[in-house]
């Protein structure tokens, strides 16, 4: 079951009840989170801890809403043992932010029936294995990637963008993926031939390794970067250092580097936590499985504006300003003609008119094939 509600509504309800605990103390909700990286990673965790800090001042600070983080466990069996300390001292709901946590986690939940485990990236409940304390999220990020792509691939000088991608896995393997479609949907469609290559580097965190892996795809030709996860600072100054540009995903990393990142694909988690809280108050400790998305509002598309207006209009986008209505000599062309392939990517997949997630998986499905060894006749 995918479950979105407004921002605003769940406050309106939440207003209605005294925030109290499930338990019926006049206490404030006590709402753990242990992730892989620290709050401030400019990624996957400080977009959960920014909206954290976002509904607690929107439910009245510490006195409604007590929030406390463990940073920087990124093995598994220590994060699983903070978990579990948290949902020993009763915490209401304890954010398990790592797609990597999922296993030992659903060991574990049986053991506090009354504590609601949310978990990300994922999809499963638990409902298979008879949990019921479970709140799984998601990204469905392969749509900002998708538009990420598209752009990229017009904007390109060299005729490579590159990705440098953390594990294969979760919302970074939906992003990668959809920016490489929309990469090859625009060579398609324009008559391109934008190569775009990939390098892992297995893990999350590695900044530096990060690093080294977009210098190899700038010294392939590479003058657009983008990728996902903890890692991102390290390939940003490196595309910076080589007068390139950067798209983001998950957080807008633009205050950090205002010359550089271009567009960013922004995560909300507001909506999410706020209907967790009313789902607890209504007695649902889990069972629901919540996503954000370019249609329900959970992501949005950001330009940098005042880098945008510095950039000067390439030959591609100068021919589609045309049909945009918009003079490409214009002062302030390129944060126009920007917006309105932002608006129209973003309606494309609002409005139902491209499926970003099934060519992704087509996608996926025909590397598979190719990958498979064909038996010895």
């Amino acid at each position: 079951m995918i479950k979105r509600t407004s921002f605003m509504l769940v406050l309106l309800l939440l207003a209605a009840m005294p925030l109290t605990a499930v338990q019926g103390q006049d206490e404030p909700l006590r709402v753990a989170v242990v992730m892989p990286s620290t709050a401030d990673d400019l990624a996957w965790s400080q977009a959960l801890v920014d909206s954290l800090a976002a509904v607690q001042e929107a439910l009245g600070g510490e006195d409604a809403l007590v929030v406390d983080i463990s940073e920087n466990l990124w093995q598994v069996p220590d994060a699983i043992e903070a978990i579990g300390d948290y949902a020993a001292q009763g915490y209401d709901i304890v954010f398990a932010h790592g797609t990597q946590y999922g296993g030992p986690l659903f060991d574990l939940a049986p053991d506090y029936p009354d504590v609601s485990f949310a978990w990300g990236t994922a999809s499963d409940t638990g409902e298979d294995q008879g949990l019921t304390n479970i709140f799984p999220y998601e990204a469905r990020a392969e749509q900002g990637g998708y538009i990420n792509g598209v752009i990229a691939a017009l904007l390109t000088q060299t005729g490579v963008v590159g990705i440098v991608g953390p594990v294969p896995a979760g919302d970074a393997l939906l992003y990668i993926d959809g920016f490489r479609v929309g990469v090859m949907e625009a060579n398609s469609d324009m008559g391109l031939e934008v190569e775009v290559p990939v390098i892992y580097t297995g893990s999350f965190g590695d900044t530096a390794g990060a690093a080294e892996a977009a210098r190899t795809l700038i010294a392939a030709g590479a003058d657009i970067l983008t990728g996902s996860a903890q890692q991102v600072p390290g390939v940003i100054e490196a595309i910076e250092e080589a007068g390139g540009l950067y798209m983001a995903t998950q957080v807008d990393q633009a205050e950090g580097w205002p010359d550089t990142v271009l567009i960013a694909q922004v995560f909300d988690w507001n909506d999410v936590i706020l209907d967790m809280i009313a789902q607890r108050q209504a007695g649902v400790t889990g069972g629901i499985a919540y996503e954000l998305s370019l249609e329900n509002g959970g992501m949005k598309m950001v330009l940098n504006e005042e880098l945008a207006a510095t950039l000067p209009v390439p030959e591609m986008l100068a021919a589609l300003a045309g049909g945009l209505d918009i003079d490409p000599e214009a002062e302030g062309a390129m944060v126009e003609i920007l917006q309105a392939l932002l608006e129209a990517g973003t309606a494309e997949v609002v409005e139902g008119r491209i499926d970003v997630l099934e060519r992704v998986e087509e996608l996926q499905a025909e590397e598979a094939e190719e990958a498979t060894p064909t038996p010895a006749s």
